[in-house]
């Protein structure tokens, strides 16, 4: 068994190397922006471009899927890691090609073809539904700076630029010229840059004429204002790519004013122009326009939030654990000493004593969706904190779906563990079943989500998106999940049922005690108790639903990780408290309600993830993007609900087992 974990473990990695790189297998091993590369005077960079994408519509689209100028050697596709293919990343090679240091006049880029009526529909759907335009430079996106009009002197940034406009006369405009604008920063001579042997997503430098010394530039800022200018197709029928043109309008143009009109069997034209600025920003801090996030304040305050809530509840521990249980116990010690006292003088938590560890109903599901939420919680932290500790660079693009995606096969051992270890805890060391419970575990919720995932890409593909995983890509992900979780699953199973379990600290009787009737329906309480997780993390799910829908970048998991740690906090208080409250009331079962005590707390996300589709989403284009939004909702909430109410469990388990273990029982 190890052997064949070993063995596919290898042979798994070794594909998502092969994927990381199409082209050369030593671009595998190479992180795009972990070291700085020098480009000399003169030496020629060449842009490259991804997929369309719109924050109204989640579909995006190939960039040559509009009548766009492509390169005269033809369109190259640069290698993708895993995790750009997920996220529907497509990086094409562009006809934008600068030469350093050397600012031009505009410059002729191609005329197309006349624009068929469908093509022109096309244009104008891309338009209405606010598709972007994602150059690259040096993998540096190209960044668009706005004047807000609602609030003067504020300058509003966001990466790429729109593909058009729609005027106030109803006419679509599309925007055809470039002044693009390459901030670079000179070496020192005496700096000592290490040169890459390969590059995962193509050459960035086209040709180089200096040597190893110092020196040289960097890139560190790639901006871009896009204008409509209206050339006459005509005067440009004899002109080749990169031949300067004499547009006034070109030369001047402004932003707000538009040319390019889209119509019917009208050709059109595309020119650029580049200016070189030298920036004092270094290349380490190059990202830095780009990740700088607002609303420090509001992220300190969640935390502050988020603070008093685990103060509260931990007070309120301490008092049942200090106060209330050793009265209860003092109590308890004193009629049990006292000469014919009766148990009809008991009351409370010790009564249930006989049943507290009684089996609950479904143990095999329950013990099953333990170990996949100590798996997704597990693959959380761990990215977390490495996101955290700078390992995984916004340069590296989808290096953090990546990372998660690997956390995620690697700990099914943690699955298989817990699961199997939690059973035989139940069983009290009958390890009879235990397979059945790892074979489960390894299909739960990996099986619920690949069959989200594998409708959602069904749309996607249907719809021809880029968001659609390659049918190849597909295949090693089912790969992956059969001979590297699954092998891996299955071994924590096999570790588990090889050691001692956790033994119970009172005897279980043979009959079953009755639960006294209640008031209220205790699942009213585990409805409520969710309230106190969520409070903790509505404010950072905010910024969350707003990288991921939105298109901002999230890149504060500093903050992220204390969040995190005070969820983990407030899940685990808020079920020791009901659990307590339970057996106070001598109702022994416990179990599923100390697992949804804390993982109640994925329905308020899920109805927060609805509010958001309707408030802040209201521009979400069609049916389609409604689907994948509910899709992945529906997925987030689930895995959510897994990991909060693992912690939960566990913590009510340690609970229980603390507060019997110190009883002295007849």
């Amino acid at each position: 068994m190890a052997s064949l974990c070993t063995s596919t473990t290898i042979s798994a990695f070794l594909l998502i190397l092969v994927i990381h790189s199409r082209h050369s297998p030593v671009a595998a091993f190479y992180l795009p922006g972990s070291y700085p590369q020098r480009y000399r005077p003169g030496d020629t960079l060449a842009a490259k471009v991804n997929s369309l994408t719109s924050p109204s519509s989640k579909l995006p689209y190939p960039y040559y899927s509009l009548p766009f100028c492509a390169p005269q050697d033809g369109v190259r596709h640069a290698a993708e890691s895993l995790g750009e293919l997920l996220l529907g990343d497509r990086i094409q090679t562009s006809p934008y090609r600068f030469s350093m240091l050397n600012n031009t006049t505009p410059l002729f880029l191609c005329r197309t073809d006349p624009v068929t009526p469908d093509t022109a529909e096309l244009i104008k759907s891309r338009i209405d539904d606010a598709y972007q335009v994602n150059l690259l430079l040096d993998t540096l996106p190209v960044m668009r700076y706005l004047k807000d009009p609602i609030a003067p002197g504020v300058v509003l940034r966001s990466t790429g630029f729109p593909v058009g406009v729609r005027a106030d006369d109803g006419e679509y405009y599309v925007y055809n010229h470039l002044k693009l604008t390459v901030l670079v920063n000179k070496l020192n001579a005496t700096t000592r840059v290490e040169t890459l042997m390969a590059t995962g997503d193509g050459a960035e430098l086209i040709s180089f004429n200096g040597g190893k010394e110092g020196g040289g530039y960097t890139v560190v800022g790639f901006e871009v204002v896009p204008c409509s200018v209206d050339h006459d197709a005509v005067s440009f029928k004899d002109k080749n790519i990169y031949d300067e043109i004499a547009s006034k309008a070109a030369a001047g143009c402004d932003p707000s004013v538009v040319g390019m009109r889209v119509q019917d069997n009208r050709s059109l034209v595309f020119s650029y122009e580049v200016t070189f600025v030298e920036s004092s920003i270094e290349w380490p801090s190059r990202w830095d326009a780009y990740l700088e996030m607002g609303g420090a304040k509001v992220h300190w305050f969640s935390i502050l939030n988020s603070i008093v809530v685990v103060a509260f509840l931990a007070a309120i521990v301490l008092v049942i654990l200090l106060r209330t249980v050793r009265r209860d116990l003092a109590q308890y010690e004193e009629l049990g000493s006292e000469a014919g006292a009766h148990t009809d003088d008991l009351a409370g938590w010790k009564l249930v004593a006989g049943d507290v560890f009684r089996e609950p109903s479904h143990p095999v599901l329950l013990c099953v969706l333990v170990g996949d939420g100590v798996r997704i919680l597990g693959m959380g932290v761990v990215t977390i904190v490495f996101a955290a500790l700078g390992f995984m660079s916004p340069a590296c693009r989808g290096a953090l779906v990546t990372g998660m995606f690997c956390f995620y096969l690697v700990l099914g051992v943690a699955a298989g563990y817990t699961a199997v270890s939690m059973w035989k805890t139940v069983r009290q060391g009958d390890t009879a079943g235990w397979k059945s419970v790892a074979w489960r575990a390894s299909f739960a919720f990996p099986g619920v989500g690949f069959a989200v995932f594998t409708v959602l890409n069904c749309v996607l593909w249907y719809n021809g998106s880029t968001g659609a995983v390659p049918f190849l890509l597909f295949l090693v992900i089912l790969f992956l999940w059969f001979f590297v979780s699954v092998p891996l699953t299955l071994a924590g199973g096999l570790l588990a049922s090889r050691v001692h379990h956790i033994e119970f600290p009172v005897k279980t009787n043979k009959i079953v005690r009755q639960v006294p009737a209640a008031q209220c329906s205790p699942w009213v309480f585990v409805a409520v108790a969710g309230t106190l997780p969520f409070g903790t993390l509505f404010i950072e799910l905010f910024f969350i639903m707003s990288s991921l829908w939105l298109g901002r970048v999230y890149y504060v998991f500093g903050f992220l990780l204390v969040v995190l740690a005070l969820l983990v906090t407030v899940c685990a208080e808020v079920s020791v408290v009901l659990t307590y409250m339970g057996l106070c009331v001598e109702d022994w079962r416990w179990w599923w309600r100390a697992f949804f005590a804390s993982g109640s707390v994925a329905l308020y996300i899920l109805g927060y993830a609805i509010y958001y589709l309707v408030f802040d989403l209201h521009s979400l284009a069609g049916p389609v993007s409604a689907a994948l939004y509910v899709g992945y909702s529906l997925l987030m909430a689930l895995a959510v609900m897994l990991a909060t109410g693992a912690v939960g469990l566990g913590a009510s388990f340690c609970f229980v087992h603390y507060l019997f273990s110190t009883v002295k029982l007849d």
